[in-house]
């Protein structure tokens, strides 16, 4: 028994800070480009249902004042069926909803995908009562961050 509390202490411990060292930020490396990226995850969102809202190219923003910046882009979507429980349980939820995915490439030309991890944003928020649509999402958005880095979406 003492043997089991301790090994979970361990865990505790150890791995809880390791998943908060990100700050709630799960990234992936993408096999296409920047473009490429959310082209195919905003094609997979619509035929899935999803609302897509609005996508940022934040290089193209840097350029028109004159700055530079590496393939930086954010796609904005969401589900309201998804999101409404959420925020009806906790409006400060809207800071975070919709959805984003941010895909950009660094110093080195790698192409990355980065969202935030719904269930950090579950906690964030202190939003207890739909850990089933929480589930969900943490379920569809890994799916389409998959299928969005894979080679040739």
């Amino acid at each position: 028994m003492m043997r089991g509390i301790f090994v979970a202490s361990l865990l505790v411990l150890f791995f809880i800070p390791l998943a908060q060292a990100d700050n709630g930020i799960i990234t992936k490396k993408s096999a296409n480009s920047v473009g490429a990226t959310l082209d195919c995850l905003e094609k997979t969102l619509k035929v899935k249902g999803l609302a897509v809202f609005a996508r940022v190219n934040h290089t193209a923003g840097a350029k028109k004042v004159g700055l530079s910046m590496r393939p930086t882009e954010l796609l904005i979507f969401g589900n309201p069926k998804m999101g409404t429980p959420l925020m009806n349980s906790k409006q400060t939820m809207g800071l975070d909803l919709p959805m984003k995915v941010l895909a950009w490439e660094d110093a080195k030309g790698q192409v990355w995908v980065s969202y935030n991890d719904p269930v950090y944003l579950a906690n964030r928020h202190t939003v207890t009562d739909h850990p089933a649509i929480i589930k969900k999402m943490t379920g569809a958005l890994g799916m389409f961050t998959d299928r969005a880095a894979t080679k040739g979406c």
